[in-house]
């Protein structure tokens, strides 16, 4: 087998080896990420698709929205758990995560009849597929709504501890209350369902998060100050930090989504990169400023380390009570859908504010049993996330194009992270796991 020079198509667009078969037999044109040839009719399709409405701004605000979520708080703790080296790995991640975001858009781009995470496993694996990728999609997805409502708890027992109500022979604790009560107010922005819609939320989510580390700065300047020096690496914690760090890029179920909502879905790389490059700078600079401000010293959410009665401080607590509020529409929408798709199939229908209501419940429920934010997001980031944003895209992709039919420098790229994500996954696994047992 040999390789060619690369070609073009203008048409197309398309930049692409031509790898020739064994003793001259007919070859292939292996596209690196770009489309190619079938693929103009796919995006025509897209483009006159009329569900298809939200524009470039637009999507990269439901990206912003969707990476630079609840990891926001908890980025100072990754770092003091894994020491200065661990930045490395943040910046080393989000280059992953990016380029495995643009594999799935690339694996979406051989079929319109691809509009989301498991329609591109099944399309790879059949119908099996289909449902592991469902299964840890879904999951991560409905893991990550609790964690919200554990932070939203946590951050309104440190404003007002003493906030009780006690209903008959039922003492409900501030934590819980607040639970409760933050489930209640977002559920309104769950009966949402158009991408279009949801963009004005999520433009308040991005707003948010750069307020909070805003605030936080603010707070470190005028207050607490940077004395700390921290460690340069700290194995012991390197897994939990992996895991932490995983979570802060776990976009990828929702990127499908994204994608067919676009009106030009060509434009998806782009809003990809954006999103991934002003993600990384909000999160490495919240992670240096909180580490140089509190050290080893620092909780699993930065916010409960700020002194309550500084101004700046309250600023950035009250954000992060707003943040989740903003975000938890664009978590739960691909769940809710896939139950009301699924009751479809069997010409069962709910109303779906009565859906997505009883799947609020259900997060209540689970949010109250197991309210250990920091050890939950790292088992998300280490298992659920890094399956999903990592190993998922790297293998469908594999299956999708053929090994022999992929350029071999990319071929080894996409193996050395397979390898990459199953360390992280296992070592990060255990340890969250094992942290949250001994919490029990």
């Amino acid at each position: 087998m040999a390789v060619k020079p690369s070609i073009s198509d203008p048409e197309a667009g398309t930049h692409a080896v031509s790898v020739v078969g064994d003793e001259g037999g007919p070859g292939v044109t292996v596209p690196l990420l770009r489309p190619y040839g079938h693929e103009i009719q796919y995006r025509k399709q897209r483009q006159e698709s009329p569900q298809a409405g939200a524009t470039f701004v637009r999507t990269c605000f439901n990206g912003l929205n969707a990476l630079s979520g609840v990891g926001i708080v908890s980025i100072p703790y990754a770092l003091s758990s894994g020491g200065w080296l661990s930045l490395v790995v943040l910046f080393m991640l989000a280059a992953i995560c990016c380029y495995t975001g643009l594999l799935l858009q690339r694996c979406m781009q051989r079929s319109p009849d691809i509009k989301t995470y498991p329609d591109i496993g099944e399309f790879a694996f059949g119908h099996k597929g289909r449902v592991a990728v469902s299964v840890f999609m879904y999951l991560e997805l409905y893991l990550v709504a609790i964690g919200f409502l554990i932070l939203q708890g946590d951050n309104l027992e440190n404003l007002f501890p003493g906030a009780s109500i006690r209903i008959a022979m039922l003492n409900i604790a501030a934590k819980q209350l607040f639970v409760i009560l933050a489930a209640l107010v977002v559920l309104p922005t769950t009966w949402m369902r158009s991408m279009g819609l949801l963009a004005y939320v999520s433009a308040g989510g991005v707003l948010v998060s750069v307020i909070m580390v805003c605030s936080v700065l603010s707070a470190a300047t005028v207050e607490v100050g940077f004395h700390e020096r921290g460690r340069l690496v700290n194995l012991s914690g390197l897994p939990t930090a992996l895991g932490l760090y995983a979570f802060c890029y776990c976009g990828h179920a929702v990127f499908p989504t994204l994608c067919t909502s676009m009106k030009d879905s060509t434009k998806f790389s782009k809003v990809l990169i954006v999103c991934f490059v002003l993600c990384t700078i909000n999160y490495g600079s919240m992670a240096i400023i909180g580490y140089l401000m509190y050290g080893d010293n620092l909780k699993s959410q930065v916010t409960l380390n700020l002194p309550i009665g500084n101004i700046s401080s309250k600023i950035a607590i009250y954000t992060t009570v707003v943040n989740p509020l903003t975000k938890y529409a664009l978590m739960v929408t691909p769940i809710a859908n896939a139950i009301e798709e699924r009751l479809a199939e069997y010409h069962k229908s709910l109303e779906p504010c009565l859906t997505r209501t009883l799947l609020m419940l259900s997060m209540v429920t689970v949010a109250l049993a197991i309210p250990f934010f920091g050890y939950l997001m790292a088992f998300i980031g280490s298992l659920l996330g890094v399956v999903v944003s990592i190993l998922l895209p790297c293998l469908c992709y594999l299956k999708i194009f053929k090994p022999h039919c992929i350029h071999v420098v990319e071929l080894v790229i996409i193996f050395c992270i397979l390898m990459m994500g199953c360390v992280m996954a296992v070592t990060g696994t255990y340890t969250s796991l094992r942290e949250i047992y001994h919490k029990l």
